[in-house]
């Protein structure tokens, strides 16, 4: 089951306008606020450090940059042709590779486990942004890339972060100006259940090995001055036999 072609081309319509200044896109932390403390929690619990890291979902890789700088073998893959646009443009000295993935398709996910055999896979703020009726299949993908040896790591935002975001909209000037094109392109985030992200896991074949909250840092600040931050979940989930 593949993605809709709305939500593709609204990911498209997104980063084709997105601005290639750091921190210009909401999510687009610096990776020292984000990646760096996620990694923290994750990395105990890889079975193997020196398989593959896949960056489901990496945007125009600021992300990945960074986890290039610690692992082996590095690939960015994104739905969004225009994201990886970005992505290849910024890191002109190739410190990871880029290609387009819709993982919510079985036989790309094959394809891709295929050639690369067994990967850890990091993804951040996904879930929640697809349709619901492709996030089993989203995951059921991610179980497959991660194979028998992997680790998926996840951070999704919680329950709690609609209520922030809609706050943030329904401002008298309305979302931030990072916000507001999330908005614009028909991404506003979806809501998931804090209970749905492991259901998802485990009807995937997937055990979860470890979950936590931490907020997910944002680039955006409020009028006093304090950043913007999101509440979120993490998880580790992988086959245990």
């Amino acid at each position: 089951m593949s993605v809709t072609s709305r939500y593709r081309e609204a990911w498209e319509g997104f980063w084709r306008e997105a601005s290639a200044e750091p921190g210009a896109v909401f999510w687009d932390a610096e990776p020292v606020l984000t990646v760096g403390p996620h990694l923290a929690l994750f990395e105990p619990y890889l079975a193997d450090p020196a398989l593959p890291l896949l960056d489901l979902g990496c945007g125009n890789g600021t992300q990945t940059r960074y986890l290039a700088d610690r692992f082996p073998h590095v690939l960015g893959v994104d739905l969004s042709a225009a994201a990886l646009d970005h992505a290849r443009r910024s890191d002109p000295a190739g410190q990871a590779a880029y290609r387009q993935l819709d993982a919510a398709e079985k036989e790309e996910s094959q394809a891709l486990h295929a050639e690369l055999g067994d990967t850890n896979v990091y993804m951040r703020g996904v879930l929640h942004q697809c349709e619901p009726d492709d996030r089993q299949s989203l995951v059921d993908g991610i179980a497959t890339l991660v194979g028998d040896r992997g680790r998926a790591c996840l951070v999704e935002l919680s329950g709690a972060a609609k209520q922030v975001l809609r706050d943030l909209a329904g401002g008298p000037e309305g979302p931030p100006p990072k916000l507001a094109p999330v908005f614009r392109h028909g991404l506003a985030p979806g809501e998931v259940a804090d209970e749905a992200v492991p259901e998802y896991l485990r009807s995937a074949g997937l055990t979860v090995l470890a979950s936590g909250r931490l907020p997910l840092k944002t680039t955006e600040y409020r009028p006093d001055g304090t950043r913007i931050e999101l509440p979120s979940t993490w998880l580790v989930a992988g086959r245990t036999a």
